[in-house]
């Protein structure tokens, strides 16, 4: 009998299900990515890592930050994030998920409450699960739930501080955030207001900053930018208060102990923040490729919410990862998403328009979703 019991049981119930998960290569056209801008192959980060590399920016850190891993590219990166973004401070973190849990682990304190849209990252599932606040789901998109939330956890006693966690654009299904509307329930209720702007920064905003550009800098916001999905790198930028950044780097376990990203990586970024500022055409050309995908996939069956993330909705798993599987077959890598990753019978195709394709490109996955749904 094997060790692993439990574990083959899982898999072959996952697979019963259609939720078995392989990993793949990269094939067919970009359809899947968050290279939003195309950054990821870039000239311009290729030649910042070049010369990095001759300046002797090492390509590891050698240790946490706070012991040797401490790079002055660190540092630089985040003087200059800080001043790109509009924030007091920002701390690079090694990924999005690392960011995002940490945030929720370490700020958020005992006696505290956490509101979260209910369809925010999993990452930010994670940290709530590692954190001592009480934590509750509010209705998708819907101040309204959040502001109703609060009040409800006062009138029963709560005395601590409140925290409303949301993405400024949501993943799965692309669609914003009502940040103003957030933000004044969080000012009517002195709540810290954690906005993880993952799939906006970079490609809304002025210079790509983001939806959330215009609240960065207030007391009580405190923003998360990835740097490996439009930004075309890795890692992700909290930005804040300086005593966010001063609690998370005394008490963020996931900060602390943590190996430091590669200094080279830090060169990456501070490259990538020059292309957002110095190339909006990019973001002038992606918007045009959004504007030609919503007409051309309109008759699929994909209802657009103005943004580079189109989702379309299938329900059942099996039939989800069918269609996604003639799609990818016929030349297109378009990746099928299931439960737990969406709600359950919503699967569907998660269509990504990134600066890696172009008009003829997205209409001939317009054709061949037409034809394969006959």
């Amino acid at each position: 009998m094997s060790l692993l019991t439990a574990q083959i049981r899982d898999l072959n119930d996952l697979a019963a299900r259609a939720r078995l998960r392989h990993l793949q290569p990269r094939i067919g056209m970009d359809f899947s990515s968050n290279d939003y801008l195309g950054l990821a192959s870039s000239p311009r980060l290729r030649a910042a890592v070049a010369a990095a590399l001759a300046r002797d920016v090492p390509v590891g850190s050698g240790g946490s930050r706070l012991l040797r891993g401490n790079d002055a590219e660190h540092e630089a990166l985040e003087t200059e994030a800080a001043a790109f973004f509009g924030s007091e401070t920002a701390l690079f973190f090694s990924s999005g998920y690392t960011a995002n849990a940490a945030l929720l682990s370490t700020l958020p304190q005992r006696g505290d409450l956490v509101v979260y849209d209910d369809l925010i990252h999993a990452s930010a599932h994670e940290g709530m699960r590692l954190g001592r606040a009480a934590c509750v789901g509010a209705t998708h998109n819907d101040a309204d739930a959040f502001d109703d939330a609060i009040t409800r956890w006062r009138r029963d006693g709560g005395t601590g501080r409140p925290w409303i966690a949301v993405e400024s654009l949501y993943s799965m299904d692309g669609d914003a955030a009502p940040l103003n509307a957030l933000l004044a329930v969080a000012d009517r209720h002195e709540a810290m207001l954690l906005i993880d702007e993952a799939h906006a920064t970079g490609v809304f905003g002025d210079n790509g900053r983001g939806f959330a550009a215009a609240l960065e800098g207030r007391e009580n916001v405190v923003s998360l930018h990835t740097c490996g999905k439009a930004m075309g790198c890795e890692g992700a930028l909290v930005c804040g208060p300086r005593i966010v950044r001063d609690f998370l780097v005394n008490r963020g376990r996931g900060f602390i102990f943590s190996t430091a990203p590669s200094p080279l990586m830090a060169s990456a970024v501070r490259e990538s923040l020059r292309i957002l500022a110095d190339e909006p055409e990019r973001r002038a050309r992606l918007m045009a490729l959004i504007a030609f995908a919503e007409r051309a996939l309109a008759p699929c069956g994909i209802s657009p919410a103005g943004s580079q993330i189109l989702p379309l909705v299938i329900g059942e798993d099996a039939a989800a990862m069918a269609l996604a599987a003639g799609v990818q077959a016929a030349g297109f890598d378009v990746r099928g998403i299931r439960p737990p990753t969406v709600p359950a019978g919503t699967a569907r195709l998660r269509i990504s328009i990134t600066l890696n394709v172009d008009e003829a490109g997205i209409a001939a996955l317009a054709d061949t979703i037409e034809r394969l749904r006959g």
